[in-house]
């Protein structure tokens, strides 16, 4: 295990005498046959054309102690963790088995799995009051990954929502010894990021304006100040440091046994040793949890089994798409340089080397992310299973396989040259396909609840842990992550796929985050449109919920691929020729990745109207919908269309899919709605036409009459094109005129052409979503993710009109908005123009005014139109009116920026009325 704060290393493996200073090569030996006599005699010394760090390797493995080495799974054989101190600090001082005192069959919520993570649920809910919560561990608390982990922590997240689970995890663990009474070892020495090239300098500030609206403290500093904190640090190559005061690192034992003790203070069961070998649903929605010791019958089922999770997923037919990944970290012994320091040295990242460096004691530990090509999986376990009895044990090392990380860190760190190493941990992990764990209620099965996934399960536990206690007694989530939704695999996420892209993911670990990022592993999936073939060698794809989507298309003497950058790059120019395609002409797009349902039965009027904020639409008519959290938060968007009485067709956004499936099937569970809902996602193809010739085109294929008076805007209805049967709806979210056509996957190819040579003469093109986006900010459309989430309501997000208080049905959240809009709102949505240098706003970018942060982008772009940026912004209301000059954080630089009235180009429907009472028709 990571030898915690304050111990140096496993019992069998004693502190030893210090060090000598005559080089790794000889280092590793110094001392060996004294701390371990039972090691064979002295290897022969390494060759003069032998490095330092190869000798290091050689002999590393041989100073393992025998629970640490062997064959690749050492089964037999326990390694300890260890306390955050001397003596018996920070241990559990109870039995190892909690099982037989307290054995109840009744459960409110049952949790399976004892790592830091169900733990952490474990006490949260019974702290937050939640009687009757059990926890059910196979061997006992730790085993798994949590042991051996190397307890980082940190405030620092690339992603926005996340900032906030780590935020809460830190605070926690500071004050969590003095609640329990149990030691965590928690040290907070701070982290510092390492810039060494210029575009890492871009990402430090591309980071710190999206962390400025955050609580969290976050400073980019030079190289007088890096070496201050850390002052063994070569500064050669180093540029800047990203520096979060208050990370640090936590005795992953300690801070999970206190919070055990918590768990067990506020009233939770925790009993282990209990295999969960079987589950049964009920029709009501409640579990039978089957075990050697008995069934218990529990309300809900909480899935945090980490690298077992797999198997508790089969056993209601679930493939979580999980695999454990070899992650290898190193500690040294005694550094006389280290030791030598008065304070502790923070967290290093050095991003380029692509591992972490901490303090441990008086040495160093540290640990690399391969790249995907070198890194190790554990194939055989998602094929095979666990192995039986699997717990505490270790795999074999392999030092050769980070030998180049090995050489960054001595060059980075030039003490590490002369340290002795005592300790090599090389211990399973478990990844999704995206690095990102996966928490929250499972799409298809009722009650059944997961927190699985977790790389970095240490930091995530304690935000985690308080996340799903708030979502399970508030009904709702309580704030937006929807990047961790287990929702967003489906049936495309293959067994192969997730160990393509867990390769991938592991060995991206440090690399650069650039906006707008694509990676390329494991694709394309099963999960492709039926324009995919016809489309793929003239555009640039982008990854949408398992389909190829194109971003932008590729005209002669374009700088075609994938270029990612900060600032405006290869897309840019051809984003404005399509723009201009669909303003002036007409364009296509391929929309097949929306996720679509149909509604249909006795009670589908009845349950939609519950649903959704918004009136429901009459037959053969469309409108926009909103369904709301019970506190009046923006839970999802769709498009609903009345097809005929009683069947409905709702449209969400791809990455919604299986999200907003879940929640319309568990409303209609719930209330007893005699409906059916079917989702028709990978059945339909979808193709958008826009542009003001889109209805000169169609008509060339149709006998219907799609003239504006006999087919008006959000009108919906089946035609036939060119004896293609389509569902048409007079909808663009484009804001010019156009239809999105509804139609079977296998008829996308054929529809495409027939549409494309119906428009010859129209100059007919192609358009991808980057030109969609900055068609809808034009238009001040709002987007769901973006300007409305879970963190949002509908009224400061300028939804009213979507907003039906007045209708007859109590729809969920309809009090709540009530209560929002009786007392007024905190802050609005607001619509920014920028004057800016080769560079857009894209969200989440710091708004500031009077040199203070009041708020934050949610989206941005391009205007092709007034030659300028466009961004959406969240601010308070006092600083909301028109006119209003603010300032946006771009690269390290503030903007200026002006409110003005929305939109800033006017949609196709508005400029026909307008023309028609003979007003301006001016875009």
């Amino acid at each position: 295990p990571p030898p915690p704060a304050g111990q140096l290393s496993p019992p069998s493996v004693g502190a030893g005498p210090a060090p000598s200073a005559k080089g790794i090569g000889h280092c590793w030996r110094q001392g060996r046959r004294d701390r371990f006599p039972s090691l064979p005699s002295e290897p022969a010394q390494p060759s003069a054309c032998e490095g330092p760090v190869r000798a290091m390797l050689r002999g590393a493995r041989r100073l393992l102690p025998p629970q640490l080495r062997g064959p690749e799974l050492a089964l037999p054989r326990r390694a300890r963790p260890l306390s955050s101190g001397s003596g018996t600090a920070g241990r559990e001082d109870k039995p190892s088995s909690f099982l037989g005192t307290k054995w109840k069959d009744t459960a409110e919520t049952v949790i399976i799995g004892g790592g830091c993570i169900g733990v952490s649920l474990a006490y949260h809910l019974a702290k937050a009051g939640l009687k009757d919560v059990i926890l059910l561990e196979k061997s006992e608390l730790t085993a798994g990954s949590t042991w051996h982990a190397a307890g980082l922590t940190t405030y620092f997240h690339p992603g926005i929502n996340l900032k906030k689970i780590h935020y809460y995890g830190i605070k926690l663990y500071e004050k969590l010894e003095e609640e329990t009474g149990q030691a965590v070892g928690f040290h907070q020495p701070g982290s510092i990021r390492i810039a060494s090239t210029p575009t890492r300098v871009d990402e430090f500030k591309y980071q710190m304006t999206r962390a400025g609206w955050h609580p969290t403290e976050q400073y980019l500093i030079g190289p007088e100040r890096i070496q201050e904190l850390f002052p063994l640090l070569n500064m050669e190559k180093v540029l800047a440091g990203l520096y979060n005061p208050g990370d640090g690192h936590i005795d992953p034992y300690s801070l999970t046994m206190a919070l055990a003790a918590g768990a067990r203070k506020y009233g939770a069961l925790l009993n282990y040793p209990v295999q969960v070998t079987n589950l049964n649903p009920r029709s009501d929605g409640t579990w039978e949890v089957e075990t050697p010791h008995g069934i218990i019958r529990t309300n809900r089922i909480v899935n945090t089994a980490g690298f077992w999770a797999r198997e508790i997923g089969r056993m209601i037919g679930l493939h979580h798409p999980l695999i454990p990944v070899h992650h290898q970290y190193v500690v040294t012994s005694t550094i006389p340089e280290v030791k030598a320091l008065k304070t502790e040295l923070p967290v290093l990242r050095d991003l380029e080397g692509s591992y972490y460096l901490r303090q441990e004691r008086d040495g160093l530990l540290f640990g690399p992310y391969e790249s995907q090509e070198k890194m190790k999986l554990q194939e055989s376990w998602v094929t095979n299973g666990v192995p039986p009895g699997f717990g505490k044990e270790l795999f074999e090392s392999d030092l050769d396989r980070i030998m180049d990380h090995i050489e960054a860190a001595i060059t980075m760190v030039p003490v590490l040259k002369q340290a002795d190493i005592i300790n090599t941990v090389a211990g399973p992990i478990t990844y999704s396909p995206d690095i990102l764990p996966m928490v929250g209620p499972h799409q298809g099965v009722r009650n059944y609840w997961v927190a699985i996934g977790f790389g970095y399960g240490i930091i995530h536990a304690g935000g985690v842990g308080k996340y799903l206690s708030d979502w399970i007694l508030g009904g709702e989530p309580p704030f937006d992550l929807i990047e961790l939704d287990p929702n967003r695999y489906g049936k495309w996420t293959t067994t192969q796929y997730t160990a393509t892209k867990a390769r991938e993911s592991y060995g991206f670990n440090n690399i650069v985050g650039y906006p707008k990022e694509e990676r390329f592993a494991g694709r394309p999936t099963e999960r492709v449109s039926g324009l995919y073939e016809v489309l793929k060698s003239k555009c640039s794809m982008g990854f949408h919920a398992g389909w190829e989507q194109p971003h932008w298309f590729y005209k002669p003497g374009d700088q075609i691929g994938y270029k990612p950058s900060f600032r405006r790059t290869n897309w840019f120019e051809p984003v404005g020729r399509e723009y201009k395609q669909v303003m002036e002409k007409v364009g296509v797009i391929d929309l097949t990745p929306f996720g679509k349902f149909i509604v249909k039965g006795n009670d589908s009027v009845k349950l939609l109207d519950h649903l959704f904020a918004n009136v429901i639409p009459k037959v053969g008519a469309t409108n926009i919908s909103h369904m709301l959290t019970p506190r009046g938060q923006v839970y999802a968007e769709l498009t609903v269309s009345h097809l005929s009485p009683g069947e409905f067709l709702l449209v969400t956004g791809s990455g919604s899919e299986l999200h907003d499936l879940r929640c319309l099937e568990e409303d209609a569970l719930k209330g007893g709605y005699n409906v059916e809902i079917k989702n028709i996602t990978d059945e339909m193809g979808v193709l958008g036409i826009a542009g003001p010739f889109a209805r000169k085109v169609l008509q060339k294929l149709t006998t219907e009459d799609l003239s504006d008076s006999a087919f008006k805007f959000l009108q919906s209805r089946h035609i036939k094109l060119s004896d293609i049967a389509a569902t048409a709806i007079r909808i663009s979210y484009t804001g010019e005129l156009g239809w999105e056509l509804y139609h079977r996957k296998e008829d996308s190819a054929a529809l495409y052409n027939v549409i494309m040579e119906a428009g010859q003469e129209e100059g007919i093109d192609d358009f991808g979503t980057y030109a969609l986006n900055a068609l809808r900010l034009e238009k001040a459309f709002r987007a769901w993710g973006a300007e409305m989430n879970c963190d949002t309501n509908p009224l400061e997000a300028g939804l009213d009109y979507f907003i039906k208080l007045n209708k007859p049905a109590d729809f969920i959240g309809k009090q709540a908005l009530k209560q929002i809009k009786e007392k007024g709102l905190k802050r609005r949505l607001v619509y920014l123009t920028l004057e800016t240098a080769n560079i857009d706003p894209e969200g989440n970018e710091s708004v500031w005014h009077n040199g203070r942060v009041v708020g934050n982008t949610t989206s941005g772009n391009y205007s092709y139109s007034t030659q300028q940026s466009l961004a959406f912004a969240y601010v308070p209301t006092e600083l909301s009116k028109v006119g209003q000059k603010l300032e946006v954080e771009l690269l390290g630089k503030n903007y200026s920026a002006t409110i003005i009235e929305e939109p800033l180009v006017l949609t196709e429907q508005t400029r026909t009325r307008l023309q028609k009472k003979g007003g301006s028709a001016k875009v």
